[in-house]
């Protein structure tokens, strides 16, 4: 990881403003009187533009969004319009404009993050300001909400989702499916099921009512993250409100997880507090909620490895408070590890078993597959050897995925041996195995990258590399169109996300980098860990 930010500045009051500096001692955040003040605040203000943002998301969306096929509800309200014609292209600047406000109020708290002006309370108040428009937006950048409920509606009606597509259950929900999963087979936990299951149970065929139902869902995987990636921070060195303000508030994780409606927002919210609650040393509770986690996606699994390690160091150092040898490495391993696989086991085990169903999702892993774009680098090789040889990508592409399925394999044994010695290092294997995961695995989707960020934004990062995960977050956020169709095969889109990601990135350290103002700001330098 990158070495830790510079100490926080004390507010100065010289008759010019002075950039922090490292021997300046840490800065508190304001106490504010009254509510209202915060508001006034540039931090503030910052709040009301991403709020103004998801607004304008929200209303896009209707129209420009992974929209129904068909939408009566839309006519209903004489909306329909927004579909269509001079309608479509509104709603399609509505939603980019909101999207670029998001990422401009998100960088703009950022700065004041950075530089001690704002308190995490601040930030949990921004969080429903811009999370409650897009509790009612259409789906958007992607159609999987369509997907999870048509999965649903199979177990409902008796049909075992791991050996079919929902092309065997017709009606609504499948006419609204993207046609590549029609007949492929979920490649997800029982946990997600039942939520299904039990969504459309309540809701039948009703695609709106549903899918706001199944947002809804998601919201606890929200709180939890929120609740937990500060204490995380707490733990690692990191910055309480610097995580929070990375991990949470990001426009990729809003838009996408809760305005996308992803069950990794579900998944990410398990896996971060159970990696807390086994840092604190509740393992048992810690490695259940992780495999709560893993039984909606099999990701958050990858943890659990690394948590063994983590609970065989505090397992040694207890010993040692109560004046005992700790036992063998080997006896502390079985007894850790067995332990460990117990709590697995039973949790998911019980989801299973409520939910009726087996470990097909093991083999519907492979369904990803169908996925091809430029954010997996199997692909990018595959591609740059087509441009080369006259050999077609299908062919090629087999080859590159098998290879960096071997590269992963030995990336993940290797980092969870090397990574066991601390916390801290335990904690690095995880963010560094779900990196590798995300980038070798045969595909790759923007909303993905939340699972490694969630983890690493518990570190004390310094001001770069905040500044290179706001471009990369801001760039993912961007390279896919509203309606879900990948944008990275039209080159005038690619730049311009480039372009755009390129200024948000600068924009955090840089206030007005293109000097569109007659007056510069001093640059921003990052906060040192606060216990806050």
């Amino acid at each position: 990881m990158s070495s830790p930010a510079p100490s926080d500045a004390a507010p100065q009051h010289p008759s010019k403003p002075q950039p922090p500096s490292e021997s300046q001692p840490p800065a508190s955040p304001p106490v504010r009187s009254r509510p209202g003040d915060f508001l006034r605040s540039p931090a503030g203000n910052a709040g009301l533009l991403g709020a103004l943002g998801a607004a304008f998301v929200t209303f896009g969306g209707f129209g420009a969004g992974s929209v129904r096929r068909e939408d009566p509800l839309l006519e209903d309200l004489y909306l329909s319009w927004l579909r269509f014609g001079h309608g479509l292209l509104l709603s399609t600047i509505l939603i980019w404009a909101g999207v670029l406000l998001m990422i401009a109020a998100w960088v703009r708290l950022g700065r004041s993050t950075l530089a001690g002006h704002v308190t995490l309370r601040e930030l949990w108040t921004v969080l429903p300001m811009w999370v409650a428009p897009l509790l009612v937006a259409s789906p958007m950048f992607s159609r999987d909400a369509y997907s999870y409920l048509a999965q649903g509606a199979m177990l409902r009606d008796g049909f075992d989702p791991y050996l079919d597509g929902p092309v065997v259950n017709p009606g609504v929900l499948l006419d609204n499916v993207s046609n590549v999963w029609k007949t492929t087979t979920t490649p997800y936990g029982p946990v997600h099921l039942l939520l299904g299951a039990g969504i459309t149970s309540l809701t039948g065929d009703d695609v709106v009512t549903g899918t706001w139902l199944l947002r809804l869902t998601m919201l606890p995987g929200l709180v939890l993250t929120a609740w937990a990636v500060p204490k995380l921070a707490r733990r690692l060195g990191g910055n309480p409100r610097i995580a929070l303000w990375l991990a949470v508030l990001n426009p990729l994780i809003l838009i996408h997880l809760i305005g996308g409606v992803h069950n990794e927002m579900l998944m990410v919210g398990f896996m971060i507090a159970g990696i807390v609650l086994v840092l604190e040393g509740r393992h048992v509770g810690g490695i259940a909620l992780v495999s709560v986690g893993a039984a909606v996606k099999a990701s958050a699994g990858i943890a659990l490895p690394f948590l063994v390690w983590i609970w065989i160091l505090h397992e040694r150092d207890r010993a040692r408070a109560q004046g005992r040898e700790p036992a063998a490495p080997i006896v502390l391993f079985v007894k850790t590890a067995g332990a460990g696989l117990l709590v697995f086991a039973a949790v998911f085990g019980a989801a299973s078993a409520l939910a009726g169903v087996g470990i097909g999702w093991l083999t519907a892993l492979s369904g990803s597959s169908k996925i091809i774009n430029w954010l997996s680098l199997p692909t990018i090789m595959a591609h740059a050897v087509t441009w080369f040889t006259p050999w077609q990508l299908g062919s090629i592409l087999d080859v590159t995925r098998m290879l960096c399925a071997v590269a992963l394999g030995v990336i993940m044994v290797v980092t969870w041996w090397r990574f066991r010695h601390t916390e801290r290092d335990a904690v690095l294997g995880i963010v560094i195995t779900l990196t590798a995961i995300t980038v070798l695995s045969p595909a790759a989707l923007p909303w993905y990258y939340s699972w490694p960020l969630a983890v690493a934004a518990g570190f004390a990062l310094s001001t770069t590399t905040l500044a290179v995960l706001v471009g990369l977050s801001s760039w993912l956020m961007l390279i896919f169109n509203p309606d879900g169709s990948i944008g990275m095969y039209n080159l005038a889109h690619v730049i311009l996300a480039i372009v755009i990601s390129v200024i948000a990135a600068v924009s955090l350290r840089t206030v007005d980098p293109l000097r569109l103002r007659a007056r510069r700001e001093p640059p921003i330098t990052a906060v040192s860990p606060d216990p806050r």
